[in-house]
């Protein structure tokens, strides 16, 4: 199993609330230049958690107003076996993934391209890279048929979605490790929050387990590292006992609910694998507001004392650990980010013992 170092370097998720990529790219490099990370801009319509992946997936509508999957088009039979015999050659390398369905493109991916261009041109690039892609529980969640039913509950088509994010996140991996460049690929789930409430109360442990394996595999087969990031709770030992190697939690309202789990997270911890401690609220203006990189700082120490107790010692823990935001900011005021941006960076220092 790769690993890396985590040594408490500051780590972005997803979204930032500006327009430009290139903008974007230099609030990244500014504030985790250990680690960059290419970001989606929500506000572009396109950038948004579904539209941003689904082309490719066959039988999909998007507009500007909506998408979904018509399986009753016409052709919906005849895309689905184009879309098997694409990923069969691609899978099997007998075809170019960069011109197959299962690429980024700059129109639907501009921010991974900005990075792209920049990682090619810069004199002293980063040993360590993030990509990201959709979860395939929020993605099959999220994404409906004509009829408005998910399609996580359609067994062709839940398959489907999961192979094409699980090549999307793999040709990421592809594209961006260069000169022995590690790249990690975050699977953003949000959904999983819901896992066990009546939306997904039909889908299964297993079920769960099986569309994550996929992806993960598709980003192991090519050298990369997965991360998931989970928004607030969830059942973190189906997470903690996966091959995943970078779990990202909320750390600042949640983890008295992560510790719970603590027989899987000594495991996990004991296997060298990384926990990105979501330390930095962005959920609530008021506690973005009221927090610093001294407040959050203490309430790190707190909870490190809590691992304490589990027999997991300081050193272990800052070795294996990143610091981020607990969620994307794509929906925060642009001051709001900024001052989340500092204050990872500020108490991902304070952690490591720098300035």
């Amino acid at each position: 199993m790769k690993t890396i170092a985590g040594n408490a370097r500051p780590l972005l998720i997803g979204s930032l609330p500006v327009e430009d990529h290139d903008e974007a790219l230099e609030l990244v490099l500014r504030y985790t230049p250990e680690i960059p990370s290419w970001a989606q801009l929500p506000r572009h319509g396109i950038e948004k958690m579904i539209p941003q992946f689904m082309p490719g997936m066959p039988g999909g509508v998007l507009t500007e107003d909506k998408a979904y999957v018509d399986t009753a088009a016409a052709d919906f039979e005849e895309a689905l076996l184009a879309f098997y015999q694409e990923y069969v050659d691609v899978a099997e390398g007998g075809a170019d993934a960069d011109a197959s369905r299962f690429r980024l493109t700059p129109e639907t991916a501009p921010g991974f391209f900005t990075l792209s261009d920049w990682l090619a041109r810069t004199e002293t690039p980063p040993k360590l890279v993030k990509g990201q892609v959709t979860g395939p529980i929020t993605f099959c969640t999220g994404l409906k048929d004509q009829d408005g039913r998910a399609i996580l509950f359609d067994d062709q088509l839940k398959d489907a979605a999961v192979k094409l994010l699980a090549l999307k996140a793999a040709w990421q991996v592809r594209k961006l490790a260069a000169e022995g460049r590690d790249v990690i690929v975050f699977i953003d789930e949000p959904a999983l929050a819901g896992f066990g409430s009546s939306e997904l109360i039909s889908v299964s442990r297993e079920d769960v387990r099986a569309c994550l394996d996929e992806v993960v595999e598709a980003i192991h087969g090519e050298g990369g590292l997965a991360g998931i990031h989970v928004c607030a709770n969830t059942d973190w030992s189906l997470i903690l006992e996966s091959a995943l190697d970078v779990v990202n939690f909320d750390a600042y309202a949640y983890f008295d609910r992560f510790i719970l789990y603590d027989q899987a997270l000594r495991s996990y911890l004991d296997s060298g694998r990384i926990l990105a401690w979501g330390l930095v609220p962005t959920l609530n203006a008021e506690d973005i507001a009221r927090e610093d990189a001294d407040s959050l700082k203490a309430q790190w120490d707190r909870q490190v004392q809590g691992l304490a107790g589990l027999g997991i010692s300081e050193e272990t823990v800052v070795a294996r650990s990143l610091i981020t935001p607990s969620c994307g900011m794509g929906a925060l005021s642009r001051d709001q980010a900024l001052k989340v941006l500092e204050t990872t960076r500020a108490l991902a220092d304070k952690i490591a013992g720098g300035p």
